[in-house]
């Protein structure tokens, strides 16, 4: 195993903790507002901005989780059939695939469906059921998953594909929280919307 994965580097605990903070982190914060509008309040009272101020914090952990994953990529030890034709390949297609789902979703969600306003008050209209929900539930979350096995295999390195495992668990965990809470969020609106029709 330490042919394929170097644990004495320290960038690999780091990219590890950074993907488990991420999704742990935009989920308590995301909680907190819904029950304290504790972000609401830091912005001012208004929970647009504090929407947008959420999403940019987001935006930014991302960046330097990628930074740090990709840092923590090159200190690895590299194997041969990860430097395939064929592994090199499916690299490009992962990461064009992945960003393909992120990127679309953000664009059928808008700034404020991507970065939890549900949260914050701000619903949607309607339930986004065109592409590329059409595709998976959670284009966001999967997309991302392949763009980081597509970055491991186009490096030739093991050990993205075991933190790309990691990513895929937290965000599973993740789904497990937040998708029965968006949904009851949804209904409560819909319920509100019933009584008041009557």
């Amino acid at each position: 195993m330490a042919d394929l994965v170097d644990f004495s580097q320290p960038t690999l605990y780091l990219s590890a903790a950074l993907i488990i903070f991420n999704p742990t982190f935009w989920n308590i914060a995301a909680r907190q507002e819904y029950h304290h509008k504790s972000i609401t309040k830091l912005a001012g009272g208004n929970a647009l901005y504090g929407c947008y101020g959420l999403a940019v914090t987001i935006f930014v952990l991302g960046l330097i989780r990628d930074a740090v994953y990709e840092r923590a990529l090159r200190q690895q030890p590299t194997h041969p059939a990860l430097l395939s034709f064929v592994s090199q390949g499916l690299a490009v297609g992962l990461v064009a695939s992945g960003n393909v789902l992120v990127l679309s979703s953000m664009w059928a969600l808008g700034i404020t469906g991507t970065y939890l306003g549900d949260y914050f008050g701000i619903l949607m209209d309607d339930m986004v059921t065109g592409f590329p929900f059409n595709v998976t539930g959670s284009p966001m979350y999967y997309g991302s998953a392949m763009s980081f096995l597509g970055t491991a295999l186009w490096f030739g390195r093991p050990a993205g594909v075991l933190l790309t495992a990691l990513v895929f668990v937290a965000y599973q965990v993740a789904l497990q929280y937040e998708d029965p809470f968006t949904a009851e969020i949804y209904a409560k609106r819909e319920r509100e919307q019933k009584k008041k029709a009557k």
